[in-house]
């Protein structure tokens, strides 16, 4: 069977060339939206594709942190960045194979990871093993129904139809993705929705040249709730919860059949 094709952002200078350049307002929004959908503490949250760590300080109130990312690099980043806090443990590893037993994590979150992720199907269901039940899942997705898309489709600008469900790859391992699809597909993996955000409303970028960050946060605040029905805007975040029963959880997140040496740097 032919391996799972992964985005791999090794060696990449991911946090100094994408972050610093004119993304201010991104991550502003997108801090807010997470800050409106975490529960505020926990035994134990697993960031699926960290990277270098960007957010990991919204996780304060959880007893235990795993960063878990394909690339080693950017975990040794935010190691360097996150200093000596002896509640992180970086993990190097797939998402499709998680290295960690199931029904060990309170919360498990992905930003800025499932429009690289081609089998979604698979995914969620390995998401859905390590959490526990009743437990959380909070995600964002690349919405490919956004009105840009949809003003550009129609201007025939775009080949891609953004009412069909099906993924557009615009780049190889690189997915937008219609709402229905995504839902459905949770769903089916045993996650119930509980809330949408619209958010990134105003990602323009001669917008963001004229008026202010931190205004332009601030109104994405006010509307992420009330455009989420329409799901319009090009990021869209959903806070879900594990509907099904499962296995009672591990004392041990890593579980006895995996390796230690799964683990990049661990904090303990």
């Amino acid at each position: 069977m032919e391996p799972i094709p992964v985005c791999d952002y090794e060696g990449s200078a991911y946090r100094t060339e994408f972050w610093t350049r004119g993304r201010q307002y991104e991550d502003k929004v997108e801090r807010i939206a997470l800050r409106k959908l975490l529960p505020p503490a926990g035994r134990r949250l697993i960031e699926i594709g960290a990277g270098f760590g960007r957010l990991a300080d919204l996780y304060q109130g959880y007893e235990r942190v795993i960063l878990l990312d394909y690339a080693p690099s950017l975990l040794n980043d935010a190691r360097q960045r996150l200093g000596r806090d002896g509640r992180f443990d970086y993990v190097v590893a797939d998402l499709y194979y998680l290295p960690l037993a199931s029904s060990v994590v309170d919360t498990a979150v992905t930003v800025r990871v499932l429009h690289h992720v081609q089998e979604l199907p698979q995914a969620f269901a390995e998401i859905a093993r390590v959490v526990r039940p009743g437990g959380t899942y909070v995600l964002e997705y690349a919405n490919k129904r956004n009105l840009k898309a949809i003003l550009r489709w129609l201007l025939r600008r775009q080949p891609d139809n953004p009412f069909s469900r099906q993924p557009y790859e615009f780049v190889p391992l690189n997915f937008d993705v219609h709402p229905e699809q995504i839902e459905r597909l949770l769903s089916e993996a045993g996650f119930q929705l509980q809330t949408r955000l619209a958010v990134s409303i105003f990602r323009f970028e001669p917008l963001k040249r004229l008026v202010p960050i931190r205004f332009l946060a601030a109104l994405d605040s006010l509307l992420q709730g009330v455009l989420a029905p329409l799901s319009l805007s090009p990021s869209i975040f959903l806070h879900t919860k594990l509907a099904r029963t499962g296995t009672s959880p591990s004392p041990n997140p890593f579980g006895p059949a995996h390796s230690a040496s799964a683990r990049a740097g661990n904090s303990t």
